[in-house]
């Protein structure tokens, strides 16, 4: 019997814990979803667990609905981190070329990039950890390199500024423990927007330019796309929750019914349209005032043509893609997902990017998965080149 390629993707967002089980097609193209869990998170504050015991209660919940849907049970999961937590940071290293012959070679590549991590101060990662290494651009004696990659290329040294994408280590810790108390192994870790774009945004409009915003409930995520790369990500400790609780201050009704309200579910509570949009646009537009004043900090206000792509639960308010729009002078649309089930497209909610997009990574790279690996080791060896020559 043909030996079956399983991947878990494992979301444990601050108000849901996401689990989805896949497996590659022989035929290639996007991964059969075979299983799909969903349990209320508890034990998070803004992506920080708070209650280990509740959120590994969590975790079994979601992982016990998606293995029996899926008829197995993965002994491995392939884990997202997300929250406040995540932090980049910019370096640049350079090295000399190792060969007589002046190629260059993949070692003079990492070497460069050990140097720049080399030469981050010690205060910027006192208690963090590196969990992404992202090469943004090359130089070789100086002039740039066009095109990517600068091996096979000829020179004297060379130079490379890194784009680093930190998170608390404790957190991820704490995240990890929690998970494998479950009897769950966590074989890698990705960032949860760099995860979610791998099934909200196409090949296209990450080389044009575009900014994928994750809506969640305690917090904001985005990551912006230029050439391909992904060159800058942040996270803000704002979310859709923060809009359910300023409905329900306005409009004095339950915090049940002024969730619905906000995602258009009829509800038999008397308001005043106005009101309820005037409250709604008050906190949508201090999320996207947030995100403008990010890309005028890193030079891209206005100048992404491929837009903004909107994904997690606050997407689904009706009025935010209009919003973000006028906001950000910007292109802008909610993204949908497009789920391989049973041979057959289903579509699904944005909220469940993260997941998915973990299972494509896991299954992208399983052959290359050593029991030897620590986590977040092989991600940011391997990430680039994984997001580069993918496509949705």
């Amino acid at each position: 019997m043909a030996r079956r390629h399983i991947a878990l993707g494992l979301d444990i967002g601050t108000h849901q814990v996401k689990a989805v089980i896949a497996e590659r097609q022989r035929g290639g193209g996007l991964p059969e979803i075979l299983g799909t869990g969903i349990a209320e998170s508890r034990g998070l504050r803004h992506g920080y667990i708070v209650n280990g015991a509740d959120v590994a209660r969590s975790i079994k919940a979601a992982l016990a609905q998606a293995s029996a849907a899926a008829g197995v049970r993965p002994k491995r999961c392939y884990l997202s981190i997300g929250g406040v937590s995540l932090d980049e940071f910019r370096s640049s290293g350079e090295a000399a070329i190792s060969r007589a012959d002046s190629e260059i070679t993949e070692r003079d590549v990492g070497n460069a990039l050990a140097a720049s991590e080399r030469a981050i101060p010690k205060q910027v990662l006192q208690n963090r950890k590196v969990v992404h290494s992202i090469p943004l651009s090359f130089r070789i004696d100086g002039e740039k390199v066009l095109g990517g990659s600068p091996v096979e290329m000829k020179g004297g040294k060379l130079s490379v500024e890194t784009l680093f994408i930190t998170c608390i280590t404790q957190h991820l810790n704490d995240l990890v423990a929690a998970v494998e108390s479950t009897g769950v192994e966590v074989e890698d870790v990705m960032v949860s927007p760099l995860a979610a774009s791998l099934v909200t945004l196409s090949k296209t409009q990450k080389k044009a330019g575009c900014i994928l915003a994750n809506i969640g409930a305690e917090t904001v995520s985005l990551v912006v796309f230029e050439d391909g790369i992904p060159i800058s990500l942040k996270v803000f400790p704002i979310g859709s929750a923060d809009i359910t609780n300023d409905i329900a201050l306005g409009l004095r009704i339950p915090l049940e019914e002024a969730e619905n309200i906000k995602l258009g579910v009829y509800t038999s509570a008397m308001y005043s349209k106005k009101k309820l949009d005037d409250i709604t646009t008050a906190r949508l537009s201090d999320i996207f005032d947030l995100i403008a004043a990010h890309l005028k900090k890193i030079g891209k206000h206005e100048l992404l043509p491929a837009g903004i792509i909107l994904t997690g639960g606050g997407s689904g308010i009706s009025s935010v893609s209009d919003l973000a729009k006028a906001a950000l002078k910007l292109p802008s649309r909610v993204a949908y997902l497009t789920f391989n089930v049973g041979g057959k497209q289903q579509q699904k909610d944005s909220s469940w990017a993260v997941a998915y997009g973990l299972t494509i990574w896991g299954l992208s790279t399983e052959e290359e998965v050593g029991s030897g690996i620590k986590l977040p080791a092989k991600a940011g060896k391997s990430l680039l080149t994984f997001l580069q020559q993918f496509l949705p």
